[in-house]
């Protein structure tokens, strides 16, 4: 960190945190839609009139929010990250080959540009080197399959001492390993995607790192903050009649890719939910979480944006898209990519004008969830239809 205390001071008084606590920076995963985290943090930096890198004391990222984690260790501002991630959404999806299919012969893509790519940007700079040159400590997420085990690759500067089992593993390795979504990409040897794991949203895995192992002594959870950064949550609502009969030529695919992209999303709200009931209210953890459902009801709530450029689309403005619009948005649909991008340059904007600029949880003070999450419970019809014993007779078995 070379700012001086007297100006990081400053910085955290605009987002109403005492001079003293830790900051902790978490970054969800989520394919191509890591650009919404990206553009957030890009309306961070305007606030703080200084680099994610000069102010946070600690990044964690699952997923393309490890990639996003890696690169803010690097010491790179959140603009250039948007550019180098753009480069990444355009050359990462090579074609493994004209029979190369994500459920009969996968994996989907080729990650040969993206390793080539992060060696020349990353070269073979370990964990440890990245901290002691931005004096972040950091974790990234992934899933061990061999051993059956969620691992966190962490690099913490404790007391003058650096902390962390894979302290000496070059960075590239540990972002490909994250980013190696299965069906989509090749196991990276024994490891897959971190955001498989319970750490898409990598939140709780940073508070317990920071204060009960690597960090234990440095963090305290009543004198540090948590901004939880999302990727955008593609909720996906299903007739009754069309969970029987899933569209598609393969039943096997569709929940594939329901279960790939539903046990991420809710993971990251388990997490969401376990920080806000336990530690927000026992531990009097400073908590802030910025995330968006991709529908109209919430993308509607956010300042328009014009969308004419994006010719794939027939709406002008983001306030004119409808549902099918926000239809899968997948983890590799580069097609969308720029319209989360202005979404998610509208939502940085939202949280500046509605959202206290950063300076609270994004969190509906009446019900106690997210501000922009949209829900569509049923609660009549399934207390009606689960206590007819004729009804639940007459389901399909």
């Amino acid at each position: 960190m070379t700012i001086s205390q007297s100006k990081r001071a400053e910085i955290l008084k605009k987002l109403n945190i005492p001079e003293h606590y830790k900051l902790i920076l978490c970054l969800d995963g989520g394919g191509v839609r890591g650009i919404f985290s990206v553009e957030m943090m890009k309306s961070l930096e305007k606030i703080m009139g200084e680099p994610i890198h000069e102010v946070f004391d600690m990044v964690a990222g699952s997923s393309t929010g490890g990639l996003i984690a890696g690169l803010l260790a690097m010491r790179m501002t959140a603009e250039e990250i948007g550019v180098e991630y753009e480069l990444y959404v355009n050359k990462v999806f090579k074609t493994r080959g004209i029979l190369a299919n994500q459920i009969l012969n996968p994996p989907k893509w080729d990650k040969i540009n993206f390793r080539t790519i992060l060696k020349k940007k990353v070269f073979d700079n370990t964990l440890r080197d990245v901290c002691a040159s931005s004096d972040l400590d950091l974790l990234i997420t992934a899933k061990d399959v061999t051993a059956s085990e969620e691992i966190f690759f962490t690099c913490f500067k404790n007391d003058g001492q650096y902390v962390g089992t894979y302290q000496d593993v070059l960075l590239r390795a540990v972002m490909e390993a994250t980013m190696s979504a299965p069906t989509y990409f090749s196991p990276f040897e024994r490891f897959v995607d971190g955001g498989v794991t319970s750490h898409n949203n990598p939140s709780l895995a940073a508070i317990m790192e920071a204060i009960h192992y690597s960090g234990k002594g440095k963090y305290k959870a009543d004198e540090m903050v948590v901004f939880s950064f999302g990727t955008g949550t593609n909720l996906q609502f299903i007739r009754p009649k069309e969970v029987r009969d899933p569209k598609g030529f393969f039943d096997a695919g569709f929940w594939l890719k329901y279960v790939l992209q539903e046990s991420g999303q809710d993971a990251s709200e388990l997490n969401t939910d376990t920080i806000r009931v336990l530690l927000q209210q026992n531990m009097n953890l400073d908590y802030r979480r910025f995330q968006v459902s991709l529908d109209p009801i919430a993308v509607n709530k956010l300042p328009d944006r014009d969308i004419t450029d994006l010719i794939q689309l027939d709406a002008d403005s983001l306030h004119g898209l409808d549902e099918n619009d926000f239809q899968d948005i997948d983890f590799d649909d580069i097609s969308k990519f720029k319209l989360v991008q202005r979404i998610g340059d509208a939502m940085g904007e939202y949280i500046v004008e509605q959202g206290g600029a950063y300076t609270r949880d994004l969190i509906n003070a009446k019900n106690n969830r997210d501000e922009l999450i949209t829900a569509r419970g049923a609660v009549s019809v399934i207390k009606k239809n689960m206590s007819d014993p004729n009804w639940v007779d007459k389901q399909p078995t």
